[in-house]
Order: structure tokens, then C-alpha cells, then sequence
């Protein structure tokens, strides 16, 4: 989730573990510590894009690190801080390290919260920025912040923060469920063979709803508003895999076939190579658009080693996007 959500999440974590005790600064500490996990950003700076996009939400998004870290950042904060209960600390940082990852995990991106385990933990229930999430959860908590540190209404407003936004990412999982079988229901009706179908929320929102769907020789993209009133269409994006050639055996490549679960294709532009990750979909909803989120530029050097350059994003896309989208949420 965006830095803001990931911030309130942390902040009433504190106020739950600590905020009788010591007030606003359990606000305080609990919204750093639930920053902390995505501090693996910084590694793109050091490493190559594929390198990068291995370690983002890895170690710092599990729960091995919540228990290494959770001590060690109560021991930093007892040297200086005048309330001295390391164990109630210790609770503090770890809890708010391991709801990031837990809430990271309900995104289509997922977290490996279970590290080592190769495994990518990821819902795709809800939009890494939902308002509908975030919004109501911040208003109650600067309701909290604002009350006396003893105070039953503090506590009620802290509380019903998190009832309210937990039962809100409750409610996506069922909408991702009823999303999924009109997917299926139109796939089965318009006979369309498939054999895998990837489903998550439009940007903004949990009322329009994209679908992925793998065929034998192409991906399919529909979308699904919960105010629709026509069959969902799907458009076809050849997966072009062929395009690869020898390039398929290359380590970075295989590398990026994992890291995006298959779900790719590969275009070809002015005789160069482009790799387009389909689980975060496009920057517009118009039929043939091309101008995917995540498009990586494959460049090949003498030795066959192969580098892939993130294809810069067009904020005027961006904007459109909002617009379309706007539309789309209202039915087709």
C-alpha cells in the first residue's frame, strides 16, 4: 500500500500497544515502524531493475524480519526514550513491522511474508492507494491523536479505525470473489477456452474490477463494473513468447518470467524487444492500447547479457487514465 495508508496502519498499531502509557509519541514510533519495511526501495539504486524487483517486499516484508528487527529497534529506542519496558517495545515494532507485509499482501504486487519460502503471498483485493480504505481510517485516528492519552473515547476512536478499515479489506475479498465468477460465467458464455484467469481491483477503487485471463496463444483483458449492464468484453494481447527466441534460456529473462508469474508478452518496437508485465495491466482502457504499467526495454549486449530498462511512464497517460476510469466505474 501507498506510504500514507502504510503510516496510519502503524500509527494506530502504537496507540494499541502503547498509547496508554506514553501518548502520542506510540503514535509517533508506530507510524515510522510501519515505514521501515519499505525501505527496500533503496536497493534499486545499487542493483539492476531485475535484482530490484526480486528483493521489493522480500525480507523486509516478513515475518522474520519483524522478529529480528522488533527487538533490536526496542533496544535503539530504551537507550534514549524515558519509558524503559523493552518487552512492551519489542511488541510495538513488531506488530507494527508484520501488519505492512499483512496488508501489502492484499495488493496484486503480494509480499513473500513467509521468507525464505519462495513464496509470493498476494490477494489482489484491493489497489495499493483505496481511499475508501484510508480515509476513514486517518479521520479516526487524528480523532484519537486529539484525546486525552487515558481516555475511553481515544481508545473507541483508535478501535473503531481499525474495525472499519479491516472490515473494509474483509469486504474486498467478497467483491473479488463475485468479480471472479462474472468473469467466468462471461467466459463460459461467450466460449472462450482458457486456462488460468487473474483477477483485481481497477485503480482507485473496489467497484471496477480487471481480469487477466491466460489462452493458448494470448492474454485476454476484460473489465467488470458492479453497475455493468452489458456482457464483459475481453481484449486479446498476443503473448508473442516466440519473439524471445534463444533470449528464453537467459537467467535475468527467466528471472523476470518468475518474478511476473507468466503473465507477460513481449512487443517488438523500431527492432527492439519490450517486456510488458500484465499483472499490473495498462495505462488506458481503449481497445489496442499498448502502453502497459510495468514495460521494460530488453537490452541485448555482445554477450547475449541481457538488461531491461523500465520504459519511463507518460503522466498524461496517468491523468487520461483517472478519466477513463471515472466512466468506466459508472457501467458500460
Amino acid at each position: 500500500m501507498d506510504s500514507l495508508t502504510q503510516i496510519v496502519l502503524g500509527a494506530a498499531i502504537g496507540e494499541v500497544v502503547l498509547g496508554k502509557k506514553i501518548g502520542n509519541k506510540a503514535m509517533l514510533y508506530g507510524a515510522i515502524a510501519g515505514t521501515i519495511p519499505d525501505l527496500d526501495i533503496v536497493s534499486s539504486f545499487f542493483t539492476d531493475t531485475v535484482t530490484a524487483l526480486r528483493y521489493h517486499r522480500g525480507f523486509t516484508h516478513s515475518i522474520v524480519f519483524s522478529i529480528l528487527f522488533a527487538p533490536l529497534m526496542a533496544w535503539l529506542v530504551t537507550r534514549y526514550e524515558p519509558y524503559k519496558n523493552f518487552r512492551n517495545w519489542s511488541w510495538l515494532f513488531f506488530w507494527a513491522f508484520v501488519t505492512h507485509p499483512i496488508l501489502d499482501a492484499h495488493t496484486t504486487w503480494g509480499t513473500q511474508l513467509f521468507w525464505p519460502l519462495d513464496i509470493r503471498l498476494a490477494f489482489k483485493s484491493i489497489f495499493v492507494i483505496d481511499p475508501l480504505y484510508t480515509v476513514p481510517f486517518l479521520v479516526f485516528l487524528i480523532l484519537a491523536m486529539v484525546q486525552n492519552r487515558t481516555s475511553e473515547k481515544r481508545s473507541y476512536y483508535n478501535r473503531m479505525g481499525l474495525i472499519i478499515s479491516t472490515s473494509y479489506l474483509a469486504l474486498t475479498l467478497l467483491l473479488k470473489l463475485v468479480s471472479y465468477q462474472k468473469f467466468e460465467n462471461a467466459l463460459d458464455n461467450q466460449q472462450i477456452e482458457y486456462t488460468e484467469v487473474s483477477t483485481k481491483p481497477a485503480p482507485f477503487n473496489t467497484v471496477l474490477w480487471t481480469a487477466n485471463v491466460n489462452t493458448p496463444t494470448s492474454f485476454l483483458i476484460g473489465y467488470y463494473s458492479f453497475f455493468d449492464s452489458q456482457p464483459i468484453s475481453f481484449q486479446a494481447y498476443p503473448k508473442n513468447h516466440e519473439f524471445l527466441g534463444e533470449l528464453i534460456h537467459n537467467k535475468k529473462v527467466q528471472e523476470m518470467i518468475h518474478i511476473s508469474q507468466g503473465w507477460f508478452t513481449i512487443t517488438k518496437k523500431n527492432g527492439d524487444l519490450y517486456y510488458n508485465d500484465l499483472r499490473f495491466g495498462l495505462l488506458s482502457m481503449k481497445p489496442d492500447a499498448e502502453n502497459f504499467v510495468f514495460q521494460y526495454k530488453m537490452e541485448v549486449d555482445a554477450n547475449k547479457e541481457v538488461t531491461f530498462v523500465e520504459v519511463p511512464k507518460d503522466t498524461l497517460d496517468g491523468k487520461k487514465l483517472v478519466a477513463e476510469l471515472w466512466q468506466r466505474v459508472k457501467g458500460n
